[in-house]
């Protein structure tokens, strides 16, 4: 998929300038879709070139003037048109964590676990920031009631795919380290070991 698709669907919440846009992927679309400044920026101006989003610009004093920019009829057209095809691909992981976990055997497992507890860190970290979103999503609402009553639930319902991939992320690294924890027990020199080899 394109970036191009991820912006159009951005734009659904309304008209955004280029940072505004940025900072809602960073919150609302880094569970699926990242994206830098830099590349939103290009792809804005390819799309208000392709006509599927208009942009206008507003004067500010005291502050560079700013372009905004809303989806056109043409890019709605698109978004669906878009939304309604299969993928073109099954999601496939690409990790560079599991290759190292891979090829782990022979190695230094503290090294290891190093790197699954800084993984648990940072889905713990990515946790707390969609479940605070989620709480914003609701606005006191239980989730059953904002599902039957909200205009639009398709943040909410990728807010949710975000949820549970880090939850899956820390259920795994939990159970690495298990494993690492219960191969250190298992490897671990006995203290009659010696003894028994001395009486031989």
């Amino acid at each position: 998929m394109s970036l191009k698709y991820a912006v159009l669907a951005a734009l659904l919440e309304g008209e955004a300038s280029g940072y505004e846009l940025s900072k809602t992927f960073d919150v609302s679309l880094a569970n699926f879709w990242a994206a830098t400044p830099q590349q939103l920026y290009r792809e804005l101006e390819r799309l208000a070139g392709d006509g599927l989003v208009q942009a206008r610009t507003v004067e500010q004093q005291r502050r560079p003037n700013k372009r905004m920019f809303t989806l056109t009829a043409a890019g709605r057209a698109e978004l669906s048109a878009f939304a309604a095809e299969p993928p073109k691909r099954p999601t496939a992981i690409r990790d560079e964590l599991l290759i190292k976990v891979q090829a782990m055997d022979g190695g230094d497992p503290d090294v290891t676990r190093a790197l699954i507890e800084e993984r648990m860190g940072w889905a713990r970290g990515k946790l707390d920031r969609y479940r605070r979103l989620r709480d914003g999503l609701l606005g006191g609402r239980t989730e059953d009631e904002f599902l039957r009553t909200s205009d639009r639930v398709g943040p909410y319902l990728t807010l949710m795919g975000g949820i549970c991939f880090e939850e899956d992320n820390l259920r795994w690294c939990e159970r690495v380290l298990a494993v690492l924890e219960q191969r250190r027990d298992s490897t671990a020199p006995r203290p009659d070991r010696p003894a028994r080899a001395a009486e031989r």
